[in-house]
């Protein structure tokens, strides 16, 4: 079932009452709910929201991903549940002991689906692709020389010119696909823990002060959805800094983008959950490959 995305940008009180959420004015009415089972994600962005805990507890057992936005109005913390699968520490167990060719097997198949789908991206736009497809086809195990930078800096070019830089603190569209990334970073992260995976430990990321290791690496073939939605932005406001609710409401529909695994097509928030699981079954020896979207 597709899941609901809801965004609270308003000093309102969030509470529950017959497993659904309610949105009210402090100590008056309330102005919406929905039932808690078909929220995916809850976004709250506004220093004067407050909830009560029976609610977290609720969004809790749903593995509702609840974001919290800074000063700045951009993500910046996240509840997640501790306990979201019935034989989690059997998959923890399982994560831990992956061995080093497993893990580099892993993170060649992440590299080779991440450019392939950079690739679409500029067909799809009418850009040259013939580069990165080129270098798809000759990335080693565990991406040993580095195949994933040489790519990035081709596609930035391509996809936005040579004067364009990505740099988390750089010029616009820089600031739409940071919001987007610290979305989908959140996404995959409330589909690694469904799925029973410890989103601390990645196979290739490791840092110590790096909490969603794991999270950073299964999100890099489905950096393109982002993207996408952060160039067609661009076009529409161009210089844009600020983001404002209509530029965040575009970024949120991220969730609901078409993805395809196989022959399915079905939401991000969706697909993201068939490839954690997929995962998963790597880790256990079930599976050989990581199910990860072909964009387009």
């Amino acid at each position: 079932m597709l899941k609901r995305t809801l965004f609270i940008s308003n000093p309102y009180y969030l509470s529950l009452k017959n497993k659904q959420l309610q949105v009210s004015e402090r100590g008056g009415m309330v102005l919406k709910s929905a039932p808690v089972e078909d929220i995916g994600f809850l976004v709250l962005d506004h220093p004067q929201i407050s909830f009560s805990m029976k609610l977290v507890e609720e969004l809790s057992e749903y593995n509702v991903a609840t974001v919290f936005c800074d000063s700045k109005h951009m993500p910046s913390s996240m509840l997640l549940p501790l306990d979201a699968h019935h034989i989690q520490s059997e998959l923890f167990r399982a994560q831990i002991a992956a061995s080093e060719p497993l893990k580099k097997n892993l993170w060649k198949q992440t590299i080779e689906a991440k450019v392939k789908n950079q690739a679409a991206l500029l067909d799809k736009l009418g850009k040259n692709s013939l580069q990165l497809k080129n270098i798809a086809k000759t990335i080693k195990s565990g991406d040993s020389d580095n195949r994933e930078g040489f790519a990035a800096r081709i596609y930035w070019t391509a996809l936005l010119g040579k004067e364009f830089v990505r740099d988390r603190y750089g010029e616009p569209p820089n600031n739409f696909l940071n919001y987007g990334y610290i979305l989908l970073r959140s996404a995959v992260a409330r589909a690694l823990a469904g799925s029973g995976l410890l989103a601390t430990l990645g196979i290739h990321h490791r840092n110590r002060y790096n909490a969603f290791c794991l999270a950073d690496d299964i999100m890099e073939p489905y950096r393109p959805y982002v993207d996408e939605i952060a160039c067609d932005l661009d076009e529409k406001y161009p210089g844009t800094f600020a983001l404002e609710k209509e530029h965040k409401a575009e970024l949120l529909q991220l969730m609901t983008a078409d993805v395809k695994i196989g022959d399915n097509k079905r939401p991000l928030m969706v697909a993201l959950s068939q490839t954690t699981a997929s995962l998963a079954r790597c880790f256990a020896g079930e599976q050989r490959k990581i199910d990860y979207p072909v964009f387009g």
